[in-house]
């Protein structure tokens, strides 16, 4: 159930967090200089036509989710992914009014799945883990969820079985065109890749075909290249065309223990806080903090998502909290992603997913395989040129 971030509500949201410490929604005053471009063609995003073509953009490439994950499956990647519906749960019915008017437009788009309305206490039958305060809920059945870093582990183990190569560490400085086509990739350091298999540095995936060393570092020749290097998308593609701005949208995450088991992922819309189980506790997600994507753990976030939760849920050790984790996702100032070809010969793009990318990652090197082998552009990629 995907959708483009800008939307109407969103402004009016921004501009109350601002002057909340605890608000889920953060931008660093030191980011604002270096983001300003992107938050100014994101406020012009953010009107309701614009986000109902995202809406209708998005439509195809989110029906081909569940099954891409079926066929990786199929392939070979063991990394397990569940079926379950995502309780969403509210102090009082006025609170899920937009997010239920949300759902239905993303149903008449053909993003359609069940939705059944629960009360307090139908609620807390099905998720006992949530407290008297929770009043009235929503249940979207048809859904799955997986553990993020396993699965991403299971996905690099696959590509090794086949014969794939995945280089760490390996900083990527530029990519070059070649005479006659295909690209080189110059990287900043690090060991140079074997010959055969697949390289990637950074989220830069290629195909070798031959290696040389230029004065700038160790160079790797391909046949094609892809750009998939989330919020760091920007550096690389300026020079390739694209000019859409991405900025890191940071996500927080941390697993906490329960006295009894949460039964399927949890959202709490509010507070715009989502909880998967694990065994022996959940992994609890929130916060969109707009800062530098190198900047460290700021434990303020963790300590401001906790502090929100606490009144929703009970028979959570917050004591226990560990592992917590910040990503920058990357997030477009349109809302939509960067997937297809550059204005570079030989240079792709897959990107810009913001909260999406791993509902619709597969769904996104599915196509993007497809239009590579066939130079040929899937209906489902129209929306996401990278250079629009």
């Amino acid at each position: 159930m995907t959708a483009p971030l800008p939307e109407p509500g969103v402004l009016r949201y921004a501009l109350r967090s601002v002057i909340q410490p605890d608000s889920p929604l953060r931008i660093a005053p030191a980011a604002l200089p270096g983001i300003a471009t992107f938050l100014a063609s994101f406020a012009r995003h953010c009107t309701e036509p614009r986000w109902l073509r995202g809406v209708v953009s998005y439509a195809q490439i989110s029906a081909m989710a569940l099954e891409s994950y079926d066929l990786l499956s199929q392939g070979g990647v063991s990394g397990e992914v569940r079926e379950a519906p995502v309780l969403m749960a509210f102090e009082h019915a006025d609170q899920a009014a937009p997010l239920a008017r949300e759902l239905e437009i993303l149903g008449s788009a053909g993003q359609r799945f069940p939705v059944t309305e629960l009360t307090g206490d139908e609620l807390r039958a099905q998720q006992p883990l949530l407290s008297a305060r929770v009043g009235y809920g929503l249940r979207l059945d048809g859904q799955r969820y997986l553990q993020p870093l396993a699965y991403v582990q299971s996905l690099a183990g696959s590509v090794q079985r086949r014969g794939g190569q995945i280089r760490l560490g390996a900083a990527v400085g530029r990519i070059d065109p070649l005479p006659g086509g295909g690209v080189r990739v110059t990287r900043t350091g690090g060991a140079v890749a074997p010959a055969g298999g697949t390289f990637s540095a950074n989220g830069v995936t290629s195909w070798p075909t031959s290696r040389t060393v230029s004065p700038a570092g160790p160079a790797d020749s391909f046949d094609v290249g892809v750009l998939a290097n989330g919020a760091w998308l920007s550096g690389l593609g300026k020079k390739a065309g694209i000019r859409v701005p991405v900025a890191a949208g940071r996500g927080y995450s941390f697993t906490v223990r329960t006295a009894r088991p949460l039964e399927a992922p949890l959202y709490l819309p509010a507070l715009r806080i989502a909880c998967t189980p694990i065994p022996g506790g959940m992994r609890v997600a929130g916060t969109m903090e707009f800062r530098s994507a190198d900047a460290l753990v700021d434990r303020r976030r963790i300590d401001a998502i906790v502090r929100s939760a606490r009144n929703q849920l009970d028979d959570v050790d917050w004591s226990t909290l560990d592992d917590c984790w910040v990503g920058p996702r990357p997030v477009t100032a349109d809302g939509l992603p960067l997937v297809g070809a550059t204005r570079q010969p030989g240079l792709f793009a897959a990107g810009g997913h913001g909260m999406w990318g791993m509902t619709l990652g597969p769904a996104t090197g599915r196509l993007l395989a497809e239009f590579i082998a066939t130079s040929k552009r899937p209906d489902g990629l129209k929306h996401f040129d990278p250079c629009r």
